[in-house]
C-alpha cells in the first residue's frame, strides 16, 4: 500500500451527501438509551448516555452496534470511531449487535436499520464520534465536580480522566453514578483531525483473533440442545407450486423426524443436516410449475431490448442533447448486463423457535428491524414477541438485505416442535436468489474534433428501489438504477439521462455488491474508450480533458497512469484498460493489464487503483476491500452470469457459477490518496471498476469492442465485436 500527498484544495467542513446519491437525506439525532443515562442490569450499574454507549463499573465500555460485520471490517471502524471521541481503549471495547429498533438504530443516509449502499462508515462518521465525545464531556463534568475543579482543567486517555495540575486520576468506571446524573451537553465540539491517536491508523481488526481461533458463531453455527435440523426444495420455476409428493422411501430413512409440505415449498426435518438432505432427496416431488414453466433467457432479453426502445423517464438533463444530436454525425452503442447471484460463502440459514406466544430467529441479517417484521407477520405474532438474535454474516453482498429466508423458515418451523435450523443447499441458494438485474444501457454521442458535445444515457432495467424502499423511488426514477449516470464525472455541455423500468418475467431481482454503479461504470467507461479511439487520442488524455469540474477524479486518474506505468511498451496481445468512477462518495481509478490468447481466453496480469475515499478510519482495512471487491468485480465480469431455459436457473454450484481462482489472481496494487473529505463507501465501490477496466485492456489488446457481461471468448476467437 502506498500513501501520497494530500489533494490541494479538499475542504473538511463537506457534509455527508444524500442516500444512494440522491440527496434523499433524513435527519439525524443523537438517540438516548430507552432506559436513561443510568441502567440497571445483572451486571450492574452502567452509563448508558445514548443508544450506542455502555459503561460498566470495572470501566468496561461496550459499544451497541448499529451495523452488522459481514467480512468488511465494520466492527472495528465503528468502534474506532466511539473509541476515538471517548478516549477508550479501542482493545477493550466489546460489541454488541444492536436489537431491531429503528427509532434508535436506523442508517442516517437510508432511513432503515439496514447494512448496505457501503454506508456504514458514511453514515455514522459523525454519529459515533459525536456519542463518544458526548460521553466523554460528561464524564469529565462528574470528575470536575467531584474534585471542585473547572472541566477545562481535565483530560482523558485509555478511560480515565485527569485532573492536569493534582495529577489525580478516575477511571470511568468509577464516575458511572456520578456521570449518570450530568444533563448531556449540546454540540460537542469533536476532534481535530491532527489530534486522532486511532483513526487513520493500520489498527488490526477486533474480529480476527476469533475467526481465527473458531470461536465465531456464525448464523449456521447455531447450536442448542433438542435443536434439529431441515433443509427445503422449492419449486424450480418461479411461483410454481407442489402438486404432490411421495415420500414413503423418505420415512424410511434413518434420522428422518419429520416431512412437511407447505404450498410452493416442501421440507424435511431430521435429526442431523446429513439425514433432512438424504430424506428430501428420497422425495418424489411433482410441481406445478405456473405461468413461468417456459420463460428463457431469450425471452427475458428480448422482452428488455424491446421495451429499451420505448421512451424513458428524463432522471438529469443539461443544456439540448436533442437539438445537437440530431444536426451532426452521432457513434451509438448498448451494452447489457446479466443476472448475477450472490452465492455467499455462508449458504442461507435460520434457526427459529416457534411457540404459540414467542418466536426466537437466530441469523446472520443486513436488514434485523425488517427481519422481526416479518417473522411477527408470518407467525401470527406482536414485533416485541419475536427476538431476533444477530449473528456475523459470512457474506452479504445484498443478499441478506431480503427477509425471503425469514419467512420461509418461520413457517418450517411454525410446525416443528422446538427450535430447528433450516439450511438451504449451495444449488437451492444460487436457484433460489434475488438476483442481481439485468440492464440494458444505450448511450448516442456527437463528437466536436475530439470532444464530447452531447451525449444520451439510456438505463432500462428493474427496479429494486421500488420494492425495496418505495418512498425512494419517486416520478418513475429509480435512484439506484441511475447512480453513476446522473453524476457522471465528465464535462459534457449536452447531456441527458433516461431511465426505463422493464421488470423481468419470472426472476426476482435486488441488490447485489456494487448496486447501480456496476452497469452505469461498465457501460460509460466502455463508451468513452470507444469514443477516445474515434477520435484517434489515448483513452487517460481523452477523459482527463473532460474531468476540469471533477479535480478528485482526475487526480486519481493521474495517479493510476504513473503508478501502472501507462504508456510504457507492451508484449503482442497484452492491453491497459482504465475506468474511472465517482461511486458512494469516493473517487477511484482503476486500470487493468491483461493478455489475450489467440482463443479468446483471458489472463489478468496486474491492476493498479488509485483510491480518494476521503478520510480513512483504518487504511489497511480500506486495502483488502478494494483488493477483495476487484476479485469480485472481475469474477463477475469473467465467468459471472444467470441464465434460464423453461423457467429454470441453468446453474447450481460453483462447477458452473464460477468463481476465480486463486492463482488467476493478478497483482492488485492500491494507492490511496490522503484526503480531508469527509468518508466514501469503499466495500462496493471495490467491485466496479474492475470489469469496464477489463474491457478496455482486452479492447487495447485486440481491437474488439465487446459490449456484453460476461467476456465472450467466442467473440474474442472469432474477432468480432458485440454489435
Amino acid at each position: 500500500m502506498t500513501v501520497v500527498a494530500e489533494l490541494p484544495g479538499i475542504s473538511r467542513r463537506r457534509i455527508l451527501g444524500g442516500a444512494l446519491a440522491t440527496g434523499f437525506v433524513f435527519a439525524f439525532h443523537l438517540p438516548v438509551g430507552a432506559a436513561g443515562p443510568v441502567q440497571k442490569d445483572s451486571a450492574g450499574e452502567r452509563f448508558a448516555p445514548n443508544a450506542y454507549i455502555r459503561i460498566d463499573g470495572a470501566g468496561q465500555v461496550t459499544l451497541v452496534m448499529p451495523q452488522v460485520e459481514m467480512g468488511q471490517g465494520i466492527y472495528t471502524a465503528v468502534a474506532t470511531l466511539l473509541a476515538e471521541e471517548l478516549d477508550a481503549d479501542l482493545a477493550k471495547v466489546a460489541l454488541e449487535h444492536a436489537p431491531p429498533n429503528e427509532q434508535l438504530y436506523a442508517n442516517p443516509l437510508l432511513g432503515v436499520q439496514a447494512t448496505g449502499g457501503s454506508t456504514s462508515v458514511r453514515a455514522f462518521w459523525t454519529p459515533l464520534r459525536q456519542a463518544g465525545a458526548t460521553a466523554r464531556a460528561m464524564l469529565i463534568k462528574a470528575a470536575a465536580e467531584q474534585w471542585q475543579v473547572t472541566p477545562g482543567s481535565c483530560s482523558t486517555t485509555q478511560g480515565t480522566v485527569a485532573h492536569n495540575e493534582s495529577g489525580r486520576k478516575l477511571g470511568y468506571g468509577e464516575l458511572v453514578e456520578a456521570a449518570g446524573k450530568v444533563s448531556p451537553p449540546r454540540d460537542v465540539a469533536l476532534k481535530d483531525p491532527k489530534d486522532f491517536v486511532l483513526i487513520g491508523k493500520p489498527l488490526k481488526r477486533l474480529d480476527t483473533p476469533d475467526k481465527v481461533n473458531g470461536k465465531v458463531i456464525y448464523g449456521i453455527d447455531t447450536m442448542m440442545a433438542d435443536l434439529k435440523f431441515a433443509t427445503l426444495a422449492q419449486c424450480p420455476v418461479f411461483g410454481g407450486k407442489v402438486a404432490k409428493i411421495d415420500d414413503e422411501a423418505a420415512r424410511k430413512i434413518s434420522g428422518v423426524r419429520q416431512i412437511i409440505a407447505l404450498d410452493d415449498l416442501v421440507a424435511v426435518v431430521g435429526d442431523h443436516m446429513w439425514a433432512a438432505k438424504c430424506g428430501l432427496d428420497a422425495i418424489e416431488i411433482t410441481w406445478d410449475e405456473g405461468k413461468n414453466a417456459k420463460v428463457s433467457s431469450k425471452d427475458i432479453w428480448d422482452h428488455l431490448r424491446a421495451a429499451s426502445e420505448g421512451a424513458g423517464v428524463v432522471a438529469k438533463s443539461v443544456g439540448d442533447v436533442a437539438k445537437v444530436l440530431n444536426f451532426g454525425e452521432t457513434y451509438d452503442a448498448s451494452y447489457e448486463m446479466p443476472f448475477l447471484a450472490h452465492a455467499t460463502m455462508e449458504p442461507l440459514n435460520c434457526t427459529v423457535h416457534v411457540t404459540p406466544n414467542s418466536c426466537d430467529v437466530w441469523v446472520g441479517t443486513q436488514i434485523i428491524a425488517r427481519a422481526q417484521s416479518v417473522a411477527a407477520k408470518v407467525a401470527g405474532l406482536p414485533e416485541d414477541k419475536v427476538t431476533i438474535h444477530q449473528h456475523l454474516l459470512g457474506g452479504g453482498f445484498g443478499r441478506r438485505l431480503e427477509v425471503d429466508m425469514i419467512a420461509a423458515a418461520v413457517r418450517i418451523g411454525s410446525m416443528v416442535e422446538g427450535p430447528v435450523k433450516i439450511v438451504w443447499t449451495r444449488e437451492e441458494d444460487i436457484q433460489h436468489d434475488i438476483y442481481r438485474p439485468i440492464y440494458r444501457d444505450s448511450i448516442s454521442a456527437r463528437l466536436s474534433g475530439d470532444k464530447v458535445i452531447a451525449l444520451k444515457y439510456r438505463v432500462a432495467g428493474s427496479s429494486v428501489i421500488a420494492r425495496w424502499l418505495p418512498p425512494a423511488f419517486t416520478k418513475g426514477i429509480d435512484i439506484d438504477a441511475v447512480d453513476s449516470a446522473v453524476d457522471m464525472p465528465y464535462d459534457i455541455p449536452n447531456f441527458q439521462v433516461d431511465y426505463i423500468r422493464v421488470e423481468p418475467p419470472a426472476v426476482p431481482t435486488g441488490f447485489w455488491r456494487g448496486v447501480g454503479p456496476n452497469n452505469n461504470v461498465f457501460a460509460i467507461e466502455c463508451f468513452i474508450d470507444e469514443l477516445a479511439r474515434k477520435a484517434n487520442k489515448d483513452p487517460i488524455a481523452f477523459r482527463r480533458d473532460m474531468l476540469g469540474k471533477t479535480p478528485r477524479i482526475r487526480h486519481v486518474l493521474d495517479l493510476a497512469a504513473e503508478k501502472s506505468n501507462w504508456g510504457q511498451p507492451l508484449p503482442p496481445r497484452v492491453g491497459r484498460g482504465v475506468s474511472v468512477q465517482p461511486t458512494f462518495n469516493s473517487s477511484i481509478a482503476t486500470v487493468v493489464e491483461a493478455e489475450v490468447d489467440a482463443g479468446g481466453d483471458v489472463y489478468l496480469r496486474r491492476v493498479t487503483l488509485a483510491v480518494d475515499c476521503g478520510f480513512t478510519v483504518n487504511p489497511d482495512t480500506v486495502v483488502a476491500q478494494v483488493e477483495g471487491g476487484m476479485i469480485f468485480g472481475l469474477t463477475a465480469a469473467l465467468y459471472g452470469e444467470i441464465t434460464l431455459e423453461k423457467g429454470r436457473i441453468q446453474q447450481s454450484n460453483f462447477h458452473d457459477y464460477r468463481m476465480l481462482r486463486i492463482d488467476q489472481v493478478p497483482k492488485i496494487d492500491v494507492h490511496l490518496v490522503k484526503s480531508g473529505e469527509a468518508p466514501g463507501g469503499i466495500g462496493e465501490a471495490s467491485v466496479v471498476g474492475g470489469p469496464p477496466a477489463l474491457r478496455n485492456a482486452i479492447y487495447a489488446a485486440t481491437g474488439i469492442a465487446l459490449r456484453r457481461l460476461p467476456i465472450d471468448r467466442q467473440l474474442i476467437a472469432e474477432k468480432k465485436s458485440w454489435l
